[in-house]
């Protein structure tokens, strides 16, 4: 985990194949393998990034294949600062679920900023010129992207970051306060 004073955590949701752990990949390493099997455990990426001129150290948690059973672990979603939530455009079902994934993170982390992401835009570009209601009723930021080709991957994940780290400054939510508390008090 990051440290309590510099850290945030962001995490990746959405179904099985929709690409996050390619987003990722693009994001950090500027690469992009389209020939990986899904994730079967707990990937994390450590980074370091510049917001606002204050070193961060970000942690990306990936779902480690979890979704495929329409769940993620409880764990997962302890003591995350933001979210980015993907579905595959080319992949109905995958926007059909994004309201069940918002509201398993709603259950555990209420107040968290999310992105909502349509990836795979490479596939047929003229998704981009659909209006997607999910985003726009639940008032997210929301972008199209392609970790094929890095369309708007840099920006998502700048974005993710820089609101972790405003909900972080800015917290008022109770899990949090008690977590800062417990680790005032040494207990982490």
């Amino acid at each position: 985990m990051p440290t309590a004073e510099n850290g945030v955590k962001v995490i990746c949701l959405g179904d099985s194949a929709v690409g996050k752990s390619k987003l990722v990949e693009r994001f950090l390493m500027d690469d992009y393998k389209p020939h990986q099997l899904s994730t079967f455990a707990l990937t994390l990426f450590r980074h370091n990034a510049k917001v606002e001129g204050k070193d961060v150290v970000v942690d990306f948690w990936d779902t480690a294949g979890q979704e495929r059973f329409a769940s993620v672990h409880p764990s997962y979603y302890h003591e995350a600062h933001s979210c980015i939530l993907v579905f595959d455009v080319t992949r109905k079902v995958t926007y059909k679920n994004l309201l069940t994934w918002y509201k398993e993170l709603r259950e555990y982390r209420p107040k968290i900023p999310v992105i909502v992401v349509a990836n795979k835009i490479d596939v047929d570009y003229s998704v981009t010129n659909k209006a997607f209601g999910f985003p726009k009723k639940h008032n997210l930021p929301f972008y199209f992207a392609s970790a094929s080709d890095g369309t708007n991957v840099v920006k998502i994940f700048n974005e993710a970051i820089a609101n972790g780290v405003r909900y972080k400054a800015n917290s008022d939510d109770f899990v949090d306060q008690v977590l800062e508390l417990l680790h005032e008090d040494g207990f982490d």
